[in-house]
């Protein structure tokens, strides 16, 4: 059986999701919990309402629907294999959906971040690459790499497996199972790193406790 590389890509997936409500179920539950925590990460980092965010994978916004009334207006960008996804979030999900102009939310599943500023302080793709392929994972890095090179601060989460094991699906500490040739995906350390220095990117693993045992690095 062929598995799609990821579970968004398969046809219809968003038009149903919208008509049957479930624009906060598509992006991995825990809503409430990981808006919050992603935020947190955030600011964490030094993230200040004068910044510049883009969410890369922005979804729903479950992230957004936090950072856009922290954020001064206008300065929370976002990306996504749907745009209507984004847009039915910023509908719903923002209190004032004012603050985000719709031009901000850029539907873009190949990273090449079309119309986005020149110049960002901080880039996050939550749960984003552990629903990706490593080899658009390394495109992913390798174009952001290219595209804001910095100054700037770069959080993504993965999930990992132990070197030598990396061939055959692994039980996470939170209990979901990822697996090497379909999502959700892991990759080893090793090959990560790799990959980032490939892109001219490097990288620090983060010893926060995520959900789902997802690993934070920061680029």
């Amino acid at each position: 059986m062929t598995h799609p590389p990821s579970p968004y890509l398969v046809p219809g997936f968003y038009d149903r999701a919208l008509a049957e409500g479930r624009h906060r179920d598509i992006v991995g539950g825990r809503w409430e919990e990981t808006g919050r925590l992603q935020l947190s990460l955030l600011t964490a980092h030094g993230m200040q309402p004068r910044h510049r965010l883009l969410d890369i994978g922005a979804g729903s916004l479950r992230l957004g629907c936090k950072a856009v009334p922290y954020l001064d207006p206008g300065h929370y960008h976002a990306t996504d294999a749907s745009r209507a996804l984004m847009l039915r979030g910023r509908a719903v999900e923002l209190p004032d959906p004012d603050r985000l102009p719709e031009a901000h939310l850029i539907e873009d599943a190949a990273f090449a971040f079309p119309g986005l500023p020149p110049h960002v302080d901080y880039l996050i793709a939550f749960g984003l690459f552990t629903h990706l392929p490593p080899g658009d994972t390394a495109l992913a890095l390798e174009r952001i790499a290219q595209r804001w090179p910095g100054p700037r601060v770069f959080l993504f989460t993965v999930f990992l497996a132990p070197e030598g094991q990396e061939s055959a699906s692994l039980r996470q500490p939170d209990g979901v199972v990822t697996h090497p040739d379909r999502p959700p995906w892991h990759l080893t350390e090793a090959s990560l790193s790799a990959m980032a220095t490939a892109a001219g990117l490097t990288l620090t693993r983060q010893p926060d406790r995520l959900p789902r045992g997802q690993v934070l690095f920061l680029a």
